[in-house]
């Protein structure tokens, strides 16, 4: 009767519907089980970091550290800082104003890319195109600024690229002023990390390419437009206040950076990086790296007494001690400081007759054995000559 009643159920759950699909499923499961090893995709090749990066002490323009720092690649938006050079210098000869007015023509109005939507007839001043060119990196703005400079955009390329050439900057050739790719039958901008730090040191003699280049966010077109910067570094790293970034596919994520900590000034150029964390990155490693090992080493200031006599014939002063011109301070390696070394050049003896303010000698600063630096060293205070009967009795 048992075995009667376990039939019977066996045979209801049998026939079940749902039982039924729950084992086809259980069944269709175990058979697609996947092979581990069978048709498994191939990982992404690991990409490089960078195509190339250079690191330079700002004042001495020394290259602490780099890779590829001469290969010719597309810079991309940091290409604007060439331009920015020409406004900046051209600012300095008294040529151009920043309350000059920037019309935007109709081929900036055309620009793609990042831009501040310029229209055609709009003008504004020319401190409002350089914060659009530097904060938003506005390639209309670079075109209308082009314009505006030298009447073309034939004309300030070749502005650009002859003043490139008379910084030494070899292997540079630029084709335009904002750095977009090339179209159809152009040449794309092409420069290298070294270039990009000549260029770098330079702006950086122009207090108001950091002015810009740090500004984070700021309005345009009376507030109708808040520009942003693309330099994100200017939140995260102390001391980071310039320079500029760029990108497009083929030119891959591109910085020039400047950071000042403790009075040291560096300079980092990276380019070609696969993404913009991935530039960063490399940017903070750089700057932590070099900041940890140099130096701003103060070797003498300003005024500073120097301590050797310098006998004075026929005055009403017999021994003067001079003071120095100016100040100087050096990069070196913290644990190479006490390879600065000073030599006083002064005469054992003068004349008098000396006026207040006059050169006396030099001191010479060298690093190694070798000359870096000079500074004049001037007379504190004027020394007349005696009278005769006072020279008698002298």
């Amino acid at each position: 009767m048992k075995k009667v009643m376990v039939a019977l159920l066996l045979l209801s759950m049998m026939l079940n519907p749902a039982w039924a699909a729950s084992k086809k499923v259980r069944s269709i499961q175990k058979q697609a089980a996947p092979d581990k090893t069978a048709g498994k995709a191939a990982l992404p090749e690991k990409q490089d970091p960078y195509k190339a990066f250079i690191v330079v002490e700002a004042v001495t323009g020394r290259v602490l550290e780099g890779e590829n720092i001469h290969q010719r690649l597309p810079p991309a938006s940091v290409a604007k800082l060439m331009l920015a050079l020409l406004v900046v210098e051209k600012l300095e000869a008294g040529q151009i104003k920043l309350e000059d007015r920037v019309n935007a023509t109709a081929d900036a109005c055309r620009m793609g890319g990042s831009q501040v939507f310029l229209k055609q007839g709009e003008s504004f001043s020319l401190e409002e195109m350089m914060q659009a060119l530097l904060v938003a990196s506005a390639n209309d703005a670079a075109y209308a600024i082009g314009d505006f400079l030298c009447g073309s955009r034939e004309s300030v390329v070749e502005t650009m690229n002859l003043r490139a050439k008379e910084l030494g900057m070899a292997d540079s050739a630029f084709f335009s002023m904002h750095g977009l790719p090339p179209q159809k039958g152009q040449e794309p901008d092409l420069t290298s990390c070294q270039d990009l730090s000549v260029l770098s040191r330079m702006l950086l003699r122009h207090p108001k390419i950091l002015e810009w280049t740090s500004i984070k966010t700021i309005p345009f077109r009376q507030g109708q437009f808040i520009m942003r910067n693309h330099n994100r570094l200017l939140n995260r790293f102390t001391g980071m206040d310039g320079l500029k970034t760029g990108y497009y596919r083929e030119a891959g994520f591109c910085i020039a950076a400047t950071a000042r900590q403790n009075a040291l000034r560096l300079i980092v150029v990276v380019m070609g990086s696969p993404t913009a964390r991935i530039r960063d990155r490399i940017v903070e490693e750089k700057l932590k790296k070099w900041f940890a090992l140099y130096e701003m080493a103060e070797v003498i200031k300003k005024g500073e007494i120097v301590e050797m006599e310098i006998a004075v014939s026929g005055g009403k002063q017999k021994t003067l001690k001079g003071v120095t011109e100016q100040g100087f301070s050096y990069p070196v390696p913290r644990e190479e400081k006490k390879m600065l070394q000073k030599e006083i050049i002064l005469p054992e003896k003068i004349s008098a007759g000396v006026s207040q303010g006059q050169k006396l000698g030099e001191i010479v600063i060298r690093f190694k054995n070798e000359p870096v630096g000079r500074v004049g060293v001037l007379s504190p205070i004027r020394i007349e000559k005696s009278g005769f009967f006072s020279g008698m009795f002298n």
